[in-house]
């Protein structure tokens, strides 16, 4: 008997964003409409960019975020002759990123919040270790696939890592947005999706150690 649902699932156009690191800076400079042709030369639809640093939004079946970071990418390299790490989010995803506040202080005069995009969750003991590691206008939370970093002074003025208990966790590659830059992604491009979305329950931010 044919399972009717997953038929209608797989023919179902998925909403996705993709957050490419290193896009627009320094030599590696891109114009927004090549960019958008190139997710277009992948087969994906209503393609469209958001700022020039890298957020692509695109739609597809395809529902396996992990091949679709590597298929971008392996085009992109092929394309730009430079490699450029991909982080894939669904819509909904992002919807439930640009509405948590992770940290009691969002909102105060001359707080900074970033969130970086790893490709895979950190493993538990690596997790803690990176919430574990501060300064006195630093703080880092990791969620899932997800960390957060609040800053209280210029973020090129922080020093956090570039601290040895930093360099030594050996992070692998993330791309970091600000959370405001995410917010207005959402309003811009998601604002339909987000009326009546209930947020996914999100699992709780691995804490520092007490």
């Amino acid at each position: 008997m044919c399972d009717m649902r997953r038929v209608s699932d797989r023919t179902i156009m998925q909403r996705y964003i993709a957050f490419l690191r290193g896009i627009n800076l320094g030599k590696r400079r891109v114009p927004m409409k090549q960019l958008a042709a190139l997710f277009e030369q992948c087969g994906y639809q209503g393609v469209g960019t958001f700022i020039a640093s890298g957020n692509v939004l695109f739609s597809t079946r395809k529902r396996n975020a992990s091949e679709l970071e590597s298929h971008i990418a392996a085009h992109l390299e092929d394309s730009l002759k430079y490699h450029v790490d991909t982080f894939v989010r669904t819509a909904e995803e992002v919807l439930s990123i640009s509405r948590l506040r992770v940290f009691p202080e969002e909102g105060t005069e001359g707080i900074t919040i970033h969130v970086g995009f790893l490709q895979k969750s950190l493993p538990p003991e690596i997790a803690k270790k990176f919430a574990a590691v501060r300064t006195p206008e630093d703080e880092l939370r990791v969620i899932d696939r997800e960390y957060y970093w609040l800053c209280r002074i210029r973020t090129p003025d922080s020093k956090v890592w570039a601290l040895p208990e930093m360099r030594q966790l050996r992070l692998p590659t993330s791309t970091m947005r600000n959370l405001t830059s995410i917010r207005r992604l959402v309003a811009t491009h998601l604002a339909k999706s987000a009326k009546g979305h209930r947020p996914s329950v999100l699992p709780k931010a691995v804490p520092p150690p007490r």
